[in-house]
């Protein structure tokens, strides 16, 4: 069945071409307040094709829901930017021309599009035909005792990251989600085990996809921005893409699941967890 584009996607792409061009050729500092629209761009232009692929989307099932990813995804990335405060790992040029309630308060409307980019990205991946024709696989459900085991190496990787983040740096992109996932599976919230379980690896798969495309223009935006971030990444810092080291590309896939499980974790906590069937990768 053929459905005609709605109404969202045709404004998201109007804000993609309008602030992809000014992010790019205007001089200056104009980022800080470009980001944003052209992020919320790409959320509703993704979510609109989305629609259009499968008669359903993230903003069209529950559009309270995705207003609230946006929200969520703000405490969701301080996380990671408290985390980088001993890592160091990248920095935003410009930074130092705002005062720290600015740049708190902008920050902060820029990091609100992470959720609904990635989730809404891995929903549509999660409709390519070679994705859903994907059999189902080895079934990984841990037990009580394996569970523990994910939770305890999951500290233990956080105080090594932040003892030696020289050396351990990497593990910002592990360490939360074995803290994460097990607190979810003990608290009765959902979680990727829900999947696995039954060897159904095509939501871990849709999500590793759609933040790969994700990361893509995040990093192709990033490049001619200001402010923008550049990246200090020890023994990988070569074969740049945009920015980031090749290498780097491969952090975006635990992240994805991270932020999955810290989704879950925020709407089950905050008892809302009504919106916690909105996101469907399958």
């Amino acid at each position: 069945m053929v459905r005609k584009l709605p109404l969202h996607f045709w404004i998201g792409l109007g804000l993609v071409v309008l602030f992809w061009t000014l992010n790019w050729t205007l001089p200056d500092l104009r980022t800080h307040w470009a980001f944003f629209p052209l992020w919320l761009g790409y959320a509703l232009t993704i979510d609109g094709l989305v629609f259009m692929r499968k008669g359903n989307s993230l903003a069209t099932r529950q559009p309270l829901g995705y207003v609230m990813l946006f929200l969520l995804s703000i405490p969701g990335w301080w996380l990671f930017e408290l985390i980088n405060l001993r890592t160091q790992n990248w920095f935003y040029l410009g930074a130092d021309r705002f005062s720290s309630l600015e740049y708190a308060l902008l920050a902060s409307l820029s990091f609100s599009t992470v959720m609904p980019s990635v989730f809404g990205t891995a929903e549509l991946a999660g409709t390519f035909r070679w994705l859903r024709r994907i059999g189902n696989g080895f079934r990984l459900a841990p037990g009580k005792s394996g569970q523990i085991a994910f939770f305890i190496a999951g500290w233990l990787m956080l105080m090594m990251l932040l003892l030696l983040p020289r050396y351990f740096f990497p593990f910002v992109w592990l360490s939360l989600y074995f803290i994460l996932e097990p607190l979810n599976l003990w608290l009765g919230y959902p979680s990727l085990v829900d999947y696995t379980r039954k060897g159904d690896w095509r939501p871990v798969l849709a999500l590793w996809v759609g933040v790969l495309i994700c990361g893509f223009f995040w990093e192709l935006w990033n490049f001619y921005s200001y402010p923008k971030w550049i990246y200090r990444v020890p023994f990988a810092d070569f074969w740049h893409v945009f920015e980031m080291p090749l290498l780097g590309y491969g952090g975006y896939l635990p992240f994805a699941m991270e932020l999955y499980a810290l989704f879950h974790l925020l709407t089950g906590v905050l008892r809302l967890r009504s919106f916690q069937g909105h996101l469907v990768f399958d």
